[in-house]
């Protein structure tokens, strides 16, 4: 068929070292070797999630303690200026470009992926991720903003969006028996790479940083070109370190699932078709609202508990956030700094274990059960217990960034259940346009509604239970789209591919996962990337411990 001839097995350079033939597995492969070299990807792109670590220092770069403004700077302005400080709304479009990026690249160059295989496309990655943060550093040193949108936000943005959907079709394929444990480690990844970064970097930015006058600046650039170095070695460890399963393989003792258990199809359907089912258009749209519903108020955590709790955070219960001293808006963003490590903790935890949990009552409960608790709890509890109940408030909003994240982690296992397995990689890549869309309206959405409130001289701690309500609202409209999710019709299913996607047994020859011991390959691995994350959570555990004072 047309299908398997454009996205089938072809590759230009068959024999190299790059091509996918060659990261075929060998007899005797231990599976477990692949999630570290995923985790080596995802926790190194992961740091766009803490590029905010940036703006403030990157806002004074010219004026280092006094910024340099420029009243009547227009944002084309800021793009060429030399003598004007950027203001911290110019470089957050940094941010939006790299999801907007990510997104489109993934959609576009998911099929390329398929067919070149993950080390070539992790390669890619790498270079693109790196290579974007090396002209970042240029465009700081030249102090031209330009240069940081192409090469952070277009660059390194496609390098997200390869690196990101780089493992998940090679996981699902290692892990059939536990797609969405395999896809959660991954993307816990992804959101654990800025618990890592970021205090990394603000470590950097202090060391390299010099007074007015020096030539060094805010440190901004070095810790660029520091940080690159560092992430090229640990992608290109993992996508060198990635393997496929030879055709046929399944791993010891497994059978596959029949068709009526947890709507597991036992069929592909081809890349081509996937977006003319309306199974894909509905988990894009639980996607989005998922998505939409919580990353706009994650984005301001921190001043949304200043402003509903105001002094009750620093034992001063009489005195509102407006009216904050110097001092007392240090102590206060200090414990909106706990409040959002506590969310990115339980947002990186989430991720497993929602996706873990799936593997065990399916996909489609999984997500209904996120979809309703979520909108409970924005809808009924968030505006209950704002201004009024601190501990119980912070709570709600760790259990809302664990679902936010589960939902990342659970699509592609979702995906695969509904699409078989052969081009999940590819169809992951388009359905994250659902990812880079909810980018731009949930911040956009809860901003303005946060801004028309303040503007009417609404008390700023009646600005958030309406704009909770519209959340819970996005989050009711996820629920009703995964009601109509249902397995894909047969006349999607690839006529090439008669027999089902996963065999019941191996045929001989295939290779068969060590799922018992170890070796000192998988040990140093997993240490490689575990050692990281401890660190990343003992960093981000004593910022968020401030809550329990």
């Amino acid at each position: 068929m047309a299908d398997t001839r454009e996205y089938g097995e072809r590759d230009s350079g068959a024999d190299g070292f790059l091509s996918r033939a060659r990261t075929v597995a060998a007899p005797g492969f231990n599976r477990w070797l692949v999630p570290p070299c995923a985790l080596a990807i995802h926790l190194c792109i992961g740091m766009a999630y803490g590029f905010s670590v940036f703006w403030l220092p990157l806002s004074r770069a010219i004026g280092i303690s006094d910024p340099v403004v420029c009243p009547n700077l227009s944002l084309i302005g800021a793009l060429t200026t030399t003598t004007c400080d950027w203001r911290v709304s110019d470089l957050v479009w940094t941010y939006t470009l790299f999801f907007v990026v990510l997104g489109a690249a993934a959609a576009i160059w998911g099929g390329w992926l398929e067919r070149a295989g993950p080390r070539k496309a992790g390669i890619v990655a790498a270079f693109c991720w790196c290579g974007g943060m090396g002209i970042a550093a240029i465009g700081v040193s030249m102090h031209q903003l330009w240069l940081i949108w192409l090469g952070s936000g277009v660059i390194g943005g496609i390098g997200l969006g390869l690196g990101y959907i780089s493992p998940v079709s090679t996981l699902i394929k290692w892990f059939p028996d536990r797609r969405g444990m395999a896809t959660g480690m991954a993307i816990m990844g992804f959101g654990g790479g800025a618990m890592i970064g970021g205090p990394l970097a603000d470590l950097l930015m202090k060391h390299f940083a010099s007074p007015a006058g020096s030539g060094a600046g805010v440190g901004v650039w070095q810790t660029f070109l520091v940080l690159a170095s560092v992430y090229f070695v640990f992608m290109m460890a993992g996508a060198i370190g990635y393997r496929v399963p030879a055709e046929g393989w399944a791993p010891a003792g497994w059978t596959a699932p029949t068709s009526a258990k947890a709507s597991i199809s036992r069929f592909n359907v081809a890349l081509s078709n996937a977006h003319r089912t309306p199974q894909f258009w509905l988990v894009w749209l639980v996607l989005f609202f998922n998505v939409s519903a919580s990353i706009g108020i994650i984005g301001i955590a921190s001043p949304m508990l200043q402003e509903l709790f105001g002094g009750r955070l620093i034992d001063a219960p009489g005195v509102l956030f407006t009216a904050f001293d110097d001092d007392q808006k240090k102590a206060a963003a200090a414990v909106g700094a706990g409040f959002v490590g506590a969310i990115s903790l339980f947002n990186i935890g989430g991720r497993f274990f929602w996706a873990w949990l799936s593997d065990r009552i399916g996909r489609k409960p999984m997500f209904a059960t996120i979809l309703v608790a979520g909108a409970l709890l924005y809808g009924l509890a968030a505006p209950a217990l704002a201004g009024t109940t601190l501990g119980l408030f912070i709570l709600v909003f760790c259990i809302l960034a664990s679902m936010y994240g589960g939902g990342f982690a659970t699509a592609p296992a979702y995906l695969a259940d509904l699409f078989g397995t052969k081009y999940v990689g590819a169809i992951h890549g388009r359905l994250l346009t659902a990812w880079s869309t909810a980018g731009v309206v949930g911040p956009l959405l809860v901003a303005n509604m946060r801004d028309r409130a303040i503007a009417a001289g609404v008390p700023r701690g009646d600005i958030y239970p309406p704009i909770f309500w519209v959340l819970a609202a996005m989050l009711v409209a996820g629920f009703v789209a995964n009601l109509f999710v249902r397995p894909v019709a047969a006349k999607f299913h690839m006529a090439a591919d008669e027999r089902p996607v996963a065999v019941e047994t191996v045929a001989g020859g295939g290779t068969v996962a060590a799922e018992g011991g170890t070796s000192p390959v998988i040990v140093f691995a997993w240490l490689a990337v575990g050692l990281p994350i401890l660190w990343g959570i003992y960093m981000t555990l004593s910022k968020a411990l401030i809550l329990l004072k």
